[in-house]
């Protein structure tokens, strides 16, 4: 069983966070001023020996990937954005190419939305348009990932290498798109692309062209799941926060069985959820994760992976997305819990 943890490259400053958000932005920004919003609410959320990382040094990279690997993570999953030539922080994954270190696996995930204040895809009060132009704005989008595609660390399946697009339903002509990739990466030589739509919570699509949907978890059941309405409340405070529970989602999650689409299912877990360092008391928190309680849901979406999926890969959400509460990364509160946690459960399946 591969497990692949998304991974996000927003920890190091570029001049547009600088226009937009002042000078020096980068997601440790929003950590850094999150508050509780409620007795017993973990907040903020700090790491462990205050290792407020820059993504431009190579020694972070390395260290990330040292402790990912030793604890059974088979690779990363980098958050790719390109919106018609336009790259945003790009940095961190072309070093990882260009130096060829550290030698960890990794793969793609076109973030496909537009960037708006409100840090949810909203095409309101845009930052950052998206458009995705016509064949020739295709072809050298492919021509920039082409070096990554041929790099022997990429992660592939049928010898092709795996690209997940996170919003295909927001891409015009996205069949044509993926026929042209497809055309273009058989012409330098690679056996094909093997593309990957997310299941998350946008409007279920499955356009033609992808091999197989990636369930984005906790995203994908809150809202195609039954878990939407399961809210909860805390006492004696009026909240605009919406507050859930860990281990209802989790029951949901591992309730479900394998979309019933032409692509393969590829399932999902994440280790916990809490986005108040973004968004503040219009967050979205869910209560009573622990380490412990996310290594018995890993181990059992690791057996149902295999069993119900059939599934040689298993995307968690996420390896260091701090402001959003979910991450595999050593905090002061549980040390390398989490990350051991990932170890005991692939123990547990012999893996």
């Amino acid at each position: 069983m591969k497990l692949i943890a998304f991974y996000l490259p927003q920890f190091h400053p570029i001049p547009e966070n600088d226009a937009w958000w002042g000078k020096g932005f980068t997601e440790w920004t929003n950590t850094k001023k999150a508050i509780p919003l409620f007795p017993g609410h973990y907040q903020p959320r700090e790491p462990l020996r205050d290792y407020y990382y820059d993504l431009t040094d190579p020694a972070a990279r390395k260290w990330q990937a040292d402790i990912a690997k030793q604890h059974g993570i088979h690779g990363f999953c980098y958050y790719h954005y390109w919106f018609k030539g336009k790259r945003l922080l790009e940095r961190p994954f072309n070093e990882v190419v260009r130096t060829a270190e550290p030698d960890f696996p990794f793969c793609l995930s076109w973030a496909n939305e537009p960037w708006s204040r409100t840090w949810d895809g909203s095409y309101h009060d845009v930052l950052m348009p998206q458009d995705y132009g016509d064949e020739a704005d295709w072809k050298e989008h492919f021509e920039y990932l082409l070096t990554a595609f041929k790099d022997p660390r990429y992660i592939r399946k049928d010898n092709k290498p795996i690209f997940l697009i996170y919003h295909p339903g927001g891409i015009p002509r996205c069949a044509e798109m993926l026929h042209v990739w497809q055309t273009l990466a058989r012409a330098h030589g690679l056996d094909g692309i093997y593309f990957i739509e997310t299941l998350n919570g946008y409007p279920l699509f499955s356009p033609a062209g992808f091999d197989a949907s990636v369930q984005f978890e906790p995203h994908y059941t809150w809202i195609h799941g039954g878990g939407r309405n399961d809210w909860s409340a805390v006492d004696g405070y009026h909240q605009k926060f919406h507050l859930k529970d860990y281990d209802r989602m989790w029951s949901l999650i591992l309730s479900r069985t394998a979309d019933d689409k032409s692509a393969r299912t590829i399932p999902g877990a994440f280790v916990d959820w809490d986005n108040s360092a973004r968004k503040g008391n219009r967050a979205l928190i869910y209560s009573g994760a622990t380490p412990e309680k996310f290594a018995g849901y890993l181990s059992r979406q690791i057996e149902r992976a295999a069993t119900v999926y059939q599934s040689e890969f298993l995307f968690i959400n996420a390896w260091n997305e701090w402001a959003e509460g979910t991450y595999l990364e050593p905090d002061k509160k549980h040390g390398y819990r989490y990350l051991e946690a990932v170890r005991r459960a692939l123990d547990e399946n012999d893996l």
